[in-house]
C-alpha cells in the first residue's frame, strides 16, 4: 500500500501480514521460483533473482525455504506462472494497482473483479491509472539504523533519490533499475534492511473519509490475502488518527 500515513500504512499491512506469516512466505518464495526460472538461478548473476532473496531475506524467510524455492525453479513439478497486473478505482475514487503472479487468469481475473465490486469499486483496463504512479524501488529501514543525517549520508553514498525519516524508521527511494545496487550497498553500510520492494509510488492522493477508508482497507486485505496477489498499491490519503483506529480495529 502506499499513501499519506506512511508508516501507519505500513504497520497496518504489517499486522495482517504477521496474523498470516506463512501465506507471506509462500508469496515471497513464488517470487523467488519465478525470479530463478526467468534466468540463471545464480543471484549473483540474476538481478531479478538477487531482489527477490533479499526481499525475502528481509522479511525473515529461513534460508533453507528460499534454496527449496529457487531449486523448484527447475523442476517439472513447478507451475508456469504468469505476472498480471490489474488497475481500478477504489471506494472514493483511489486508483488501485494489483500486481499477480498466476497460473491462472481466468481464475484470478475473477477474484479481483469480485473484490472490486463487493467493496464498492470496479475494476479498469490495463493503463487506466498506471500513469498515476511512478515505478520506484524503496528500502526500509528501522530506527536502529540510526538518526536521519547518518541514513541520509549512506543513501547517497549508495546512490539512491530520496529519504524519508521519523521516529518510526527510514524509507530510502531509488530508481527501480538501480534498487539491486542500491540496497546491497545500504547493506553493507547499515545491515541488512527492514524490506526492500519495487513499489508504485502514487503522483498525488487522494483524501478519504473515514467511512470509504474502513472499506477500501477491506478491499486492499481481501486482495492482499489471495494467493495469487503478490502486492497492492493505492493513493489514498488517510488522517493519522483514521489509520490508528482501523489499525486498532
Amino acid at each position: 500500500m502506499a499513501g499519506h500515513s506512511k508508516f501507519k500504512n505500513i504497520m497496518h499491512r504489517k499486522g495482517a501480514q504477521d496474523a498470516k506469516r506463512s501465506k507471506l512466505f509462500s508469496k515471497l518464495s513464488r517470487e523467488v521460483t519465478v525470479a530463478a526460472k526467468m534466468g540463471t538461478p545464480d543471484p549473483a548473476m540474476n538481478p531479478r533473482l538477487r531482489l527477490a532473496v533479499q526481499a525475502a531475506k528481509a522479511q525473515s524467510v529461513p534460508k533453507d525455504v528460499i534454496e527449496r524455492a529457487i531449486k523448484k525453479a527447475q523442476g517439472d513439478e513447478d507451475a508456469n506462472y504468469d505476472e498480471v497486473r490489474y488497475e481500478g478505482y477504489g471506494p472514493g475514487g483511489v486508483a488501485v494497482l494489483v500486481e499477480a503472479l498466476t497460473d491462472n487468469r481466468n481464475r484470478t481475473a475473477g477474484v479481483v473483479r469480485a473484490a472490486f465490486s463487493k467493496h464498492g469499486g470496479a475494476l479498469g483496463e490495463t493503463g487506466s491509472v498506471a500513469f498515476m504512479f511512478d515505478r520506484v524501488g524503496e528500502i526500509e529501514y528501522g530506527p536502529e539504523a540510526g538518526d536521519a543525517d547518518k541514513v541520509m549520508e549512506a543513501a547517497i553514498e549508495a546512490g539512491a533519490e530520496d529519504v524519508a525519516s521519523d521516529e518510526e524508521g527510514h524509507v530510502i527511494t531509488c530508481t527501480f533499475e538501480d534498487l539491486a545496487e542500491v540496497s546491497a550497498a545500504l547493506t553493507e553500510q547499515l545491515g541488512e534492511p527492514a524490506a526492500v520492494s519495487i513499489v508504485w509510488r502514487p503522483q498525488n492522493t487522494t483524501p478519504v473519509d473515514e467511512d470509504k477508508a474502513a472499506t477500501l482497507m477491506k478491499l486492499i486485505d481481501v486482495l492482499e490475502d489471495d494467493d495469487d496477489v503478490q502486492k497492492v498499491f493505492a493513493n489514498f490519503e488517510i488522517p493519522d488518527d483514521v489509520m490508528e483506529k482501523l489499525a486498532a480495529a
